[in-house]
């Protein structure tokens, strides 16, 4: 989803969880989060509320997986 929404062209294959995501990816900025969010929305089927949000939730992927599983089930 991340190569998806951030046209990274097939650079997340080398991605792990302690790949680093906010701060070290140029392509996510604030617009790319925001389209990133409804993506998970759309794909996970669940609500993504505001207050949930925070700079940690997009620090590595690893902490972005764990916030989808968290919240989606």
């Amino acid at each position: 989803m991340l190569d998806e929404v951030l046209s990274l062209r097939g650079r997340t294959s080398s991605f792990t969880a302690d790949t680093p995501l906010l701060g070290s990816l140029p392509e996510l900025d604030s617009m790319a989060v925001a389209t990133l969010l409804t993506t998970i929305e759309e794909r996970f089927g669940f609500a993504v509320d505001d207050g949930d949000i925070s700079g940690e939730t997009f620090a590595t992927v690893g902490s972005l997986t764990a916030f989808v599983t968290e919240h989606a089930g």
